[in-house]
């Protein structure tokens, strides 16, 4: 797979997120569904973009990169903002993989629940838990808007 490929189908899965979104709206996109454990979809859109900066800034592309994992769960705000954030880390991931070597080790050791796996091993793997995230967190998006009644 080829570094265009690979970024068409993160584009897809970061653009049908801005849809979901901006067809919800602020209110729609800072609301929990009445579901134990959910989150608002802003906070999924969040997630997901800690997850691609961390991953593919950090492991990958070794820019220093500080996440708070927690705080993406309960972030909120203006959709108009995230989306914009969306706009910015699609630059970004094109930049870091650009830098990447798919098959060299992470720039450094991921968290120690990935050590000594797949995704922990090189920075192609790393790419596509990327991917991985941003795809599983699209459709999770989908169904969260569905249930809020988006």
């Amino acid at each position: 797979m080829t570094a265009e490929e690979y970024l068409y189908f993160t584009d897809r899965a970061f653009d049908g997120m801005a849809a979901v979104l901006e067809e919800l709206g602020d209110d729609l996109a800072n609301r929990r569904p009445e579901l134990p454990g959910a989150n608002s979809p802003y906070a999924i859109v969040t997630h997901c973009l800690g997850v691609a900066d961390y991953w593919a800034g950090r492991l990958v592309a070794g820019r220093p990169v500080e996440r708070d994992r927690d705080a993406e769960f309960v972030a909120s705000g203006k959709v108009a903002d995230l989306v914009e954030r969306i706009g910015q880390a699609k630059k970004q991931l094109r930049a870091d993989v650009a830098a990447a070597d798919l098959r060299a080790p992470l720039r450094e050791d991921p968290p120690a629940h990935y050590r000594g796996t797949t995704i922990g091993r090189t920075q192609g793997a790393a790419l596509q838990h990327v991917y991985e995230e941003l795809a599983q967190h699209r459709g999770h998006l989908e169904l969260t808007r569905d249930v809020l009644g988006g």
